[in-house]
């Protein structure tokens, strides 16, 4: 799949914690970085997440905020 957005960070999944309504999930994209995502429960049953698969994690923002 071919995506617009440029931001596309590979790694694997560390943890996913649902909640009631949405999950946390962690994935590991190397050299100590993790990116959390909250996404619904239904979406982790629709992509079958589980700890240990490879991911990728899809930034699509229209502001950046930076500091220092």
């Amino acid at each position: 799949m071919k995506l617009s957005a440029r931001n596309q960070l590979e790694g694997t999944v560390t943890a996913v914690e649902k909640g009631q309504t949405t999950a946390r999930v962690k994935i590991d994209i190397g050299h100590g970085l993790i990116i959390t995502s909250s996404i619904t429960n239904e979406a982790v049953d629709d992509l079958g997440l589980k700890v240990g698969d490879r991911a990728t994690a899809v930034i699509k923002a229209s502001d950046v905020m930076v500091g220092k």
